[in-house]
């Protein structure tokens, strides 16, 4: 069996940089422990796998970190999209993805400025404690301002400085029941707000830029900063640059990508 698959940096416009995503390309549906297997193989943050529905026009979708499959991916998604636009598609505007559990997606493309738009549902934080366990896993000395909770903690700091210098315990955040993963973020110095996100227990320590976290971080940098549009840099050690909106219980964002690789799976 021979498999197409891409690697796409994700939320950047040059190479090495944003979040490495892997696309398979599939025309039916393999068994969930090959597509594990493929994932762990290829041993990036997330591996995308889609198959076209010709009868509704629209793709579905399915990503797996290298341990796990899971609910929504956004740099993942971006980077499929990017491979159906570019390689397959050049003539469309948007494209719809079916997912098991977060509904459809939408992507579109503004040729313009070369921008992709995702779609995706707003998980807005509530107020939540911070367990003791994951402030000693962070390692930064320096207690967040606001801790919140989403699918994702979401922890608030003070300044951009206090993300830039968090340096986890990645093997104790991992062991950590209930955490699936945690966000930073603080106000940045040049755009409106910055963060960092780390899910050891998905297999995951740092993730370079995640789509899904700004699920969270745009509703609550929309309310706290009085505004729905919203510029956003992830910096981790690749950076990402995502433009973000809120519009109620969906949010829009938007990100570049850039293809790296395209060969070959023989199974």
């Amino acid at each position: 069996m021979i498999i197409p698959i891409y690697q796409v940096g994700a939320f950047t416009d040059r190479l090495f940089g944003g979040n490495p995503a892997a696309v398979c390309a599939l025309d039916k549906w393999l068994s969930d422990s090959l597509m594990q297997k493929i994932a762990a193989e290829n041993n990036l943050s997330e591996t995308a796998f889609f198959v076209p529905n010709f009868s509704n026009d629209k793709y579905e979708l399915r990503w797996f970190t290298p341990k796990q499959e899971v609910d929504l991916c956004g740099h993942a998604t971006l980077a499929t999209a990017h491979i159906i636009f570019s390689e397959m598609s050049p003539t469309k505007e948007k494209i719809t993805f079916q997912t098991k559990k977060a509904g459809e997606l939408t992507v579109t493309r503004q040729k313009e400025n070369a921008l992709y738009t995702l779609n995706f549902p707003a998980r807005p934080a509530d107020k939540a404690d911070l367990p003791n366990a994951l402030l000693s896993a962070l390692r930064s000395g320096i207690a967040p301002i606001g801790v919140y909770k989403a699918r994702d903690y979401l922890l608030v700091y003070e300044n951009e400085a206090d993300i830039k210098q968090l340096s986890p315990d990645f093997m104790a955040l991992g062991k950590i029941d209930a955490v699936f993963a945690v966000i930073v973020t603080a106000p940045g110095d040049e755009v409106d707000f910055v963060s960092r996100f780390f899910a050891p227990s998905a297999g995951v320590p740092e993730d370079p830029v995640c789509g899904s976290a700004h699920c969270t971080l745009t509703p609550y940098w929309a309310e706290r900063l009085g505004k729905n549009k919203l510029h956003a840099y992830q910096i981790s050690a690749r950076k990402g640059e995502l433009w973000c909106e809120n519009i109620g219980d969906r949010v829009l964002i938007s990100g570049k990508a850039v293809t790296y690789l395209k060969g070959e799976i023989d199974i």
